[in-house]
């Protein structure tokens, strides 16, 4: 049989080539195909629609679904999966720009979806994204195909907001919209429930007093119960989460603040940023996989056939691992078959008399770990039965040696992808694929149509692979050649803070900086080849969290930390306390002062992660000071009472702190010696000490950060709620 290679867009190759549509009515749309892995019927297809976009804002438009995807992509179990899905793109020509409704503008708009914001132009904290022309979502649906599985709508706003349903909406110019896209995909895809403890915003939810919920990732059931009965998420109690903490049982969710519990304390579906913990995710791998057949085509099953016939199946292609394929024949597994797709029936020998050839196809990821979901979305099986009258399958007219399907070669590959091609199938052979990486032929005894790269022992850098598709009984005959770009050095991360009080390159090499009431963090990523980059980072080893700016400001705007985080409609960014950086505005939290290690890292296009780096932040409160001292003080300083600040000052003789009292010195040289006992608080950053250091028992805070000393401190008998590391400037 013959068939064409499955066309593969990709949406960085479509931005560079994409041009602005000419002026067209109102209401038309044009169908792009982002990407396309194979026949809608046996793909996953998501279908992207864009709604509140005139013509000349489709630039716009194509800039927001390149973002929303490429971020979609770095998120598990979208990353590993990404060869199952189809997506399709729908720009649809608004006469107006924008929605109903905005809480920016709070106008009505005539839009040919009718997205509006809920709740009516009169609520500033709208967020919810709704579509008033419910069946004009499926009628544009159905011009990329009519075998879509989900439908995507993106406004075109910068206010935050979204819904899921079967149609999943979400903002295409906010900070968080692309983190919008895969919580609500959580819902229409997943049927996963909110983990969120609020009812309406900055509204606590009540108590929840029902049954057992049927939510996978809601319970009453306490973890001892969980094993026991062996229900809810029992198999993944105990471990760490993908979300961060550990997964076990934490109370709150379905709009409840309390009487009903949840797997994490954070994911994707109670805060926007984390990724989906173990629960969620299993959940989310089982809907895409459910979609998509594992065996997508093959020799037709279910007949007989010769026993001097070729059998072959064609599979689905996850991006980081592979599937397990066993022949079997009359119930026994064919030997050293080693996953081919193929199986000659003249190797076998088979006797006289009937027998049943098999096929099995398995899933092995370790996101699905209840058996009856791997029997069911991660199983496949063909049948054959053969006996030795039928007659040998003939060419019906002649077959192209050719590539029918491949990994998309129009993007670089990461260096732990799994690359795949399929070929055109001749009934009386099998042709011959060959991969060459850098120009050597890589061992293939097998014949088989994937190469783990991860298995390669590549160096990092920049590789070229190649696989040609021969005739083996013509070694004349011309083949067909594809190559990749193997991209195998991580992404990078700069990072940029606000300025710090001191900073010190701490003795381990991590970078120590010293900061006051809040600081701001900029990440910017950076690869070697096209493509999106993701930046995320992550907090005292807590969850991995998508680094996306500041929520309510322009893109590129810098991230914001302070002690118990900033309030933005009624949601909490940027907290430090051991609460997490996203807690609810009514939960009583510590303020999160000391010494905080920040981790960061970015995901490129090829699905690379770059290796983690990290800096640390002791972060204290700007002390109110009851005396301040600047410039030049000659004479010692003696503090009995109170606050007091020596900042930028230059003080040529001795320095007392007395029981009770408290100093904070921040670039300040101090000539002579600095002796305190039973202070309060005591802080020397940046500072200079010229003579002897004695501190002994500071009962609230000691910070001894970035500052040079004659000789080394004795500090002695300190007791300190807020722990600070003591670092000496070198």
């Amino acid at each position: 049989m013959t068939r064409r290679i499955a066309l593969v867009v990709t949406a960085w190759s479509w931005l560079a080539t994409a041009t602005a549509l000419p002026a067209q009515e109102v209401g038309s749309a044009r169908v792009v195909p982002i990407q396309v892995n194979g026949d809608p019927t046996t793909r996953f297809s998501l279908v992207i629609l864009g709604d509140g976009y005139t013509a000349g804002e489709m630039p716009r438009f194509r800039q927001h679904v390149d973002k929303h995807l490429n971020i979609l992509w770095s998120i598990e179990p979208f990353r590993s999966y990404r060869n199952y899905i189809n997506v399709y793109a729908v720009e649809i020509v608004s006469g107006v720009s924008g929605i109903t409704c905005d809480p920016a503008h709070r106008e009505r708009r005539d839009t040919p979806l009718g997205l509006q914001f809920g709740g009516g132009c009169d609520n500033p904290n709208a967020r919810g994204i709704t579509i008033r022309q419910r069946e004009a979502p499926r009628t544009y649906a159905r011009m990329a195909t009519e075998h879509y599985d989900q439908i995507l709508t993106i406004a075109n706003t910068d206010t935050y907001g979204g819904i899921g349903g079967s149609t999943a909406t979400t903002s295409g110019g906010n900070a968080l919209g692309p983190y919008i896209t895969p919580h609500e995909l959580g819902h229409s895809l997943g049927r996963l429930q909110d983990e969120y403890t609020y009812s309406a915003r900055g509204v606590r939810g009540d108590v929840y007093a029902d049954e057992e919920p049927a939510s996978i990732q809601h319970t009453l059931l306490t973890e001892a119960q969980m094993r026991a009965q062996q229900r809810k998420w029992w198999r993944w109690l105990g471990e760490p989460s993908e979300s961060g903490g550990i997964i076990g049982r934490y109370e709150g969710g379905m709009s409840r603040t309390a009487g009903v519990w949840r797997p994490s304390r954070h994911s994707m579906m109670i805060s926007l940023g984390y990724y989906f913990d173990q629960v969620s995710r299993e959940r989310m791998t089982q809907r895409i996989s459910g979609q998509v057949e594992l065996i997508a085509a093959a020799t037709p099953a279910d007949s007989t056939v010769a026993p001097t016939d070729i059998l072959w199946i064609e599979t689905a292609h996850p991006v980081h691992h592979e599937l397990d394929v066993t022949w079997m024949v009359d119930d026994r597994p064919v030997p050293e078959t080693e996953n081919r797709r193929h199986l000659d029936l003249r190797t076998l020998r088979l006797g006289t008399g009937a027998h049943a050839v098999s096929v099995k196809v398995v899933d092995p990821t370790d996101f699905v770990r209840d058996p009856l979901v791997r029997d069911t979305s991660f199983t496949a099986t063909r049948l054959w039965n053969v006996n030795a009258q039928a007659a040998a399958r003939t060419a019906a007219a002649p077959v192209d040696v050719a590539f029918t399907a491949s990994t998309p070669t129009t993007q670089p590959v990461g260096g732990a992808a799994v690359v795949f091609v399929e070929t055109t199938h001749p009934p009386d052979r099998v042709l011959n694929v060959t991969w060459r990486l850098d120009g050597r032929v890589v061992p293939n005894p097998a014949n088989n149509r994937n190469l783990s790269l991860a298995r390669q022992n590549l160096s990092p850098g920049r590789h070229e692979l190649n696989a040609t598709v021969t005739d083996p009984d013509d070694a004349r005959a011309a083949g067909q050649t594809l190559s990749w770009v193997v991209d195998n050095t991580g992404p990078t991360v700069a990072y940029t803070l606000s300025q710090p009080g001191a900073y010190i390159d701490a003795n381990d090499g991590v970078p120590h900086y010293y900061m006051r009431d809040s600081f701001t963090m900029k990440l910017d990523p950076t690869d070697d080849q096209p493509g999106y980059v993701v930046a995320e980072f992550r907090v005292n080893g807590d969850g991995w969290h998508h680094y996306y700016g500041w929520p309510d400001a322009p893109p590129g705007t810098p991230f914001h930390f302070t002690p118990r985080g900033t309030t933005i409609k009624e949601l909490v960014y940027g907290s430090l306390s051991a609460e997490g950086l996203s807690p609810q505005p009514w939960e009583a939290r510590e303020p999160g002062w000391g010494t905080h290690t920040i981790e960061y890292r970015a995901r490129d296009a090829a699905g690379n992660i770059g290796a983690a780096k990290s800096f640390r932040v002791t972060f204290m409160p700007t002390p109110e000071c009851t005396t301040r001292i600047t410039g030049q003080h000659a004479g010692d300083v003696t503090v009995r009472e109170g606050v007091t600040c020596l900042t930028d000052a230059a003080v040529t003789g001795n320095v007392t702190v007395a029981a009770g009292a408290s100093l904070v010195a921040a670039s300040t040289t101090i000539r002579g010696s600095v002796n305190s006992t039973g202070a309060r608080v005591l802080e020397l950053v940046g500072a200079t000490v010229q003579g002897d250091v004695h501190v002994t028992g500071t009962t609230e805070r000691l910070a001894l950060f970035g500052s040079t000393f004659a000789r080394p401190p004795v500090v002695t008998d300190n007791v300190a709620p807020v722990s600070v590391t003591v670092e000496a400037r070198r």
